[in-house]
């Protein structure tokens, strides 16, 4: 991906729909810190676990935007993305520095997104996280519910001490939905904290469905942020509805609210992610913090003008 491709084409002028609401906003665009690229060979498996409603789902869950990776690119740009990520993560031991690898090719020719890694409890953990670090890494993304391991492991000890004294965001899949895990809900994460107060993690998907539990962990530790990915959307709606009385919270929270999307993994469009946030009702202060000022200033991009 050279940065010179054409844009892919939007149908229906959703391209035009999310960047009017960027304008609407004052914003120069969005940041979305939650987007999936990784191997071609990765993603189809990824893609094929969905097509057959696996057991992490359930559910019939359609891909919105399975197109090229380039294309992908082109739309994120379309859609007036300044900058996304490459959430990846592995599933079992010595996965994840050749994913490490990949990315770090990918952030090189791909110059909005930020470099993202990975890791897994294994013993050269320490040492590739390290390297990830020096080759420039902005985020790690952690998926507890797929790579089935408790962020407590002692594996990970020297891991979490690099990373919390890199100030490091790593966004964490920890919350117990679609489906629960063997480490997945607060209980695990809370543990982290305890030991490392410091830490910047993601919470990703708000914590669904403990939406209130993963609250408390933000209200606790500074570090700790979320991103919206997929709540509030009619179809998280159904199965983890956010509850009404967290709301207010969420809005006093709002300065560590981050918009992720899961794009392309999503079984809807892009701009209903949007749409689902203007309608919490929270305003257009918090609307402009979640949507670009929070990870502006997390990853310390370029600010806009007030």
């Amino acid at each position: 991906m050279t940065g010179t491709e054409p844009p892919a084409p939007a149908a229906s002028g959703e391209a035009e729909a999310i960047r009017g609401f960027a304008r609407r906003l004052g914003l120069p665009g969005l940041v979305d810190v939650h987007t999936h690229f990784m191997p071609r060979n990765v993603l189809d498996k990824v893609w094929a676990y969905f097509d057959s409603a696996g057991p992490l789902t359930g559910v019939e869950w359609p891909i919105t935007y399975r197109e090229e990776e380039g294309r992908r690119v082109a739309l994120l740009r379309d859609f007036g993305v300044l900058a996304f990520t490459s959430m990846l993560y592995p599933h079992k031991a010595g996965m994840a520095e050749w994913l490490d690898d990949w990315a770090a090719d990918f952030a090189a020719r791909t110059p909005d997104c930020l470099h993202t890694a990975t890791f897994f409890p294994e013993p050269g953990a320490p040492g590739y996280v390290r390297r990830a670090l020096d080759r420039g890494a902005r985020v790690f993304k952690v998926h507890l519910q797929v790579g089935g391991f408790d962020p407590n492991d002692p594996l990970l000890d020297d891991v979490w001490e690099v990373v919390e004294e890199a100030g490091t965001p790593v966004v964490v899949h920890c919350g117990s939905g679609p489906a629960p895990g063997a480490f997945t809900g607060p209980g695990p994460v809370g543990r982290l904290l305890a030991r490392h107060p410091r830490l910047r993690l993601v919470v990703a998907h708000l914590g669904m469905p403990e939406y209130g539990e993963f609250l408390d962990l933000a209200d606790r530790y500074e570090g700790v942020h979320l991103d919206t990915t997929m709540a509030f959307t009619d179809f998280s709606e159904r199965l983890a509805p956010f509850p009404g009385d967290e709301l207010k919270r969420l809005q006093g929270l709002g300065d560590r609210i981050l918009l992720g999307s899961d794009f392309p993994n999503i079984p809807y469009p892009y701009v209903h992610q949007l749409d689902a946030l203007e309608r919490l009702g929270l305003g257009d202060d918090w609307l402009r913090a979640v949507c670009h000022d929070n990870a502006a200033r997390l990853f310390e991009l370029p600010h806009r003008s007030p």
